[in-house]
């Protein structure tokens, strides 16, 4: 079974990724985790992309999904997709690469939740810097203060987690991500997780895909 995970930055979805990869055996595939990976490798393809990120843009869709592709082809079952697709072309060439190895995505799960809690969580996330785990200054405390419970690894707040920063990033989302709820309309579950703790909305998942 192949899910993407929907919702705004903030919304949960790299929470409930580390729940679903450590609990029920999937596989996070992230874009990031893929520039990071060809970046190190100096792959033709990190070369191009790091291009791109040291001017502060975006790496171009093409280099993206060639990247989705490479990974493809060794691994294409069991796989959350989070932060990829972003866009409506992208999740075209994404059902064109799946088909073309006879896979498919199954569901989208889209976590909802409201604005001002988005800024809430983000305004006091606080991540690992090995291996990028979330944590809250408030809601969600590592064992020990400032390391990661997982490989303690040191807990830093992301450059982009400030408050004008994270306006611009939901606007980007709602611009260039939320058409996606739309285009995958036919798999699409919501779950509203205002309220909710991680538990509450891992639970829901769960249910949603009767697992």
């Amino acid at each position: 079974m192949n899910i993407i995970l929907l919702g705004a930055p903030g919304s949960g979805k790299g929470t409930q990724s580390e729940f679903l990869c450590d609990k029920k055996n999937f596989i996070q595939l992230s874009t990031g985790d893929l520039f990071r990976t060809n970046i190190l490798n100096k792959t033709k393809l990190g070369l191009e992309a790091q291009k791109y990120m040291n001017q502060g843009l975006l790496v171009p869709d093409l280099i993206t999904n060639e990247m989705v592709k490479e990974y493809l082809e060794r691994k294409h079952d069991n796989l959350i997709f989070d932060g990829y697709p972003r866009t409506d072309d992208q999740a075209q060439q994404l059902d064109k690469m799946l088909l073309l190895l006879n896979s498919k995505i199954d569901l989208v799960i889209y976590i909802e939740i409201d604005e001002s809690l988005l800024l809430e969580r983000l305004t006091g996330r606080i991540v690992c810097s090995i291996c990028k785990r979330s944590y809250h200054k408030v809601n969600r405390k590592p064992i020990r203060n400032g390391f990661c419970d997982f490989d303690n690894g040191t807990l830093i707040t992301r450059p982009d987690d400030q408050e004008d920063k994270i306006k611009i990033r939901l606007e980007a989302y709602n611009t260039q991500t939320a058409p996606l709820i739309k285009f995958y309309e036919n798999k699409l579950k919501i779950i509203n997780a205002n309220n909710l703790s991680s538990e509450e909305v891992y639970n829901k998942i769960l249910g949603v895909l009767k697992i």
